[in-house]
């Protein structure tokens, strides 16, 4: 009879535990619907030609590519702006904080942890103290509405968070390769170039996309630091788009899209780099 009441017991449980699984993921459902729906609600307007924000409806029943064509129009030259700016910030993050993040990870440097700590209060700073700051320096230097200007400023968000997230990666390497690799008569330089850099590729790659992304979404140093409409990126682009296209939401919606589809294609593809790059350093 106990035998029996135990088996009921299981099966009773078994379900329980069955029916807490469908009502989690329901609830999953739930809340993955009412994120998304923004991003829905941006690619249907995006593909209803003459709509406000009035007479929009919930589904393009007859989609037009007429406001991706207008977007690409007047906002393709910022769209390049943005990249060129993104990649240039990314190239200059991962050029200075590489070796700077081996060097905090590997090297006895006196007064290693203040540096340390410094980077961190870095990422602490307003940026619209660092914006305001570079104004005045930019103005000296005749930086101001430059591109090379706006990648630097850029690129100063990108390197701290770099060489924390780096040196944390660098820092799981094991000792025994490096110095295989100096025992074999590699010097400093060789063994950074041929041994660190590739077994910290995950990390190089995350650092890499994150400084991309940090870049590509500025929107406080471009309002700041440039005026021009040569040298406008896409974020500037879209805010000033705003005021002119308020009766016609479907260019706007467009724009925010192709804005979003880099970014977006970057994650998917750099997914599992991601994964491996942010909890590398986590384990020892």
């Amino acid at each position: 009879m106990s035998a029996v009441t135990a088996q009921r017991g299981t099966r009773r449980g078994k379900r329980r535990g069955a029916q807490r699984g469908r009502g989690s993921t329901v609830v999953a459902l739930v809340i993955l619907c009412v994120l998304l729906f923004p991003v829905y609600w941006m690619v249907n307007t995006s593909l209803q030609s003459g709509v406000t924000s009035f007479n929009t409806d919930w589904f393009p029943f007859h989609p037009s590519l007429s406001g991706y064509r207008q977007a690409i129009a007047d906002q393709g030259g910022h769209l390049l702006i943005s990249l060129a700016v993104a990649l240039g910030a990314t190239a200059i993050s991962l050029v200075l904080a590489t070796p700077a993040a081996y060097g905090l990870a590997r090297f006895p440097l006196p007064g290693r942890g203040g540096i340390i700590v410094v980077i961190l209060v870095t990422q602490m700073i307003p940026g619209i103290v660092v914006a305001n700051a570079l104004y005045g320096t930019y103005s000296s230097l005749h930086l101001l509405n430059s591109l090379p200007g706006l990648v630097l400023a850029d690129a100063s968000l990108g390197i701290p968070f770099s060489i924390l997230l780096m040196r944390s990666f660098m820092a799981t390497i094991p000792k025994e390769i490096i110095e295989a690799a100096r025992v074999d008569g590699a010097g400093r330089l060789r063994t950074f170039l041929s041994i660190v850099v590739p077994v910290s590729r995950n990390g190089i790659i995350t650092a890499g996309l994150f400084s991309f992304l940090f870049a590509w979404s500025d929107f406080l140093f471009a309002l700041t630091l440039t005026s021009t409409d040569k040298v406008t990126p896409i974020t500037l682009g879209i805010y000033q788009y705003l005021g002119a296209q308020t009766e016609q939401w479907s260019p706007v919606m467009a724009s925010v899209v192709l804005a979003c589809a880099p970014s977006a294609v970057l994650l998917v593809v750099a997914q599992r780099f991601i994964a491996s790059g942010i909890t590398g350093g986590s384990v020892k």
